[in-house]
């Protein structure tokens, strides 16, 4: 009765201590089924033609290696996991920031965004391109560039570009199609159903870690909001 007692009383397990517990019980199960089935197979073995004692030990040392195995693949969802939750509090901490996000959209709500793209030669013609929902393309033109780092400014005013979301591509005269940052407010991370990061950044949406190329800092406006520590 007491150990029914104690069993009851015990937290059930959950997260990782779950998994554990599951793959736990898998291995367990699994030597055990090795175990009859030798057993079995030494009980059955022919009298006058025994087996060779070696096979056994043979199928000891596989048993060993599955079950390092299963030890091993179990350390590393845990790790994993781990790893994951460290990732999201390091990026929630950052929320607020101004970062830098590879896109090949953006939204516009009026106000001007700033960008930059990074060519390995120099282009003579440079052309940003934003395509609308119905088709419709608007060229931003950048002119001649060098190589290196070209910034660029989207101003919806001055293009007479209406609220919403844009693709963006870019025309160089050396064909070259390079990868697009546009610079936004980091406004939360969240995990999706399927268990990865997501991160929203304004006037680019959701993109995934990956696509943060940098992180600036918070602006003034955004640290003076931030009641401080007394």
């Amino acid at each position: 009765m007491q150990t029914s007692l104690l069993n009851n009383s015990a937290a059930p397990n959950t997260g990782a201590g779950a998994s554990a517990s599951i793959t736990g019980n898998t291995a367990s199960q699994t030597q055990d089924m090795f175990t009859k089935l030798l057993v079995a197979q030494i009980k059955n073995q022919d009298p006058l033609s025994p087996t060779d004692p070696s096979q056994f030990v043979n199928q000891l040392t596989q048993l060993s290696q599955t079950e390092s195995l299963q030890n091993l693949s179990s350390l590393t969802s845990a790790n994993a996991s781990v790893l994951q939750s460290m990732q999201v509090l390091a990026l929630g901490a950052q929320v607020g920031s101004d970062v830098m996000a590879t896109s090949n959209t953006v939204t516009l709500d009026g106000s001007t965004v700033h960008g930059q793209m990074t060519l390995s030669s120099t282009s003579t013609s440079t052309t940003l391109v934003l395509t609308d929902a119905a088709g419709n393309k608007h060229n931003v033109t950048l002119g001649v560039q060098a190589a290196g780092t070209v910034p660029f400014a989207i101003d919806p005013t001055a293009l007479g570009l209406p609220a919403g979301t844009y693709t963006m591509s870019v025309e160089t005269s050396t064909k070259e199609v390079p990868p697009i940052d546009l610079a936004g407010r980091l406004n939360s991370v969240r995990l999706s159903p399927t268990g990865s990061i997501v991160i929203s950044v304004a006037h680019v949406g959701d993109v995934a870690p990956t696509a943060i190329t940098a992180f600036n800092g918070k602006s003034v406006a955004s640290a003076s909001a931030t009641p401080s520590s007394l």
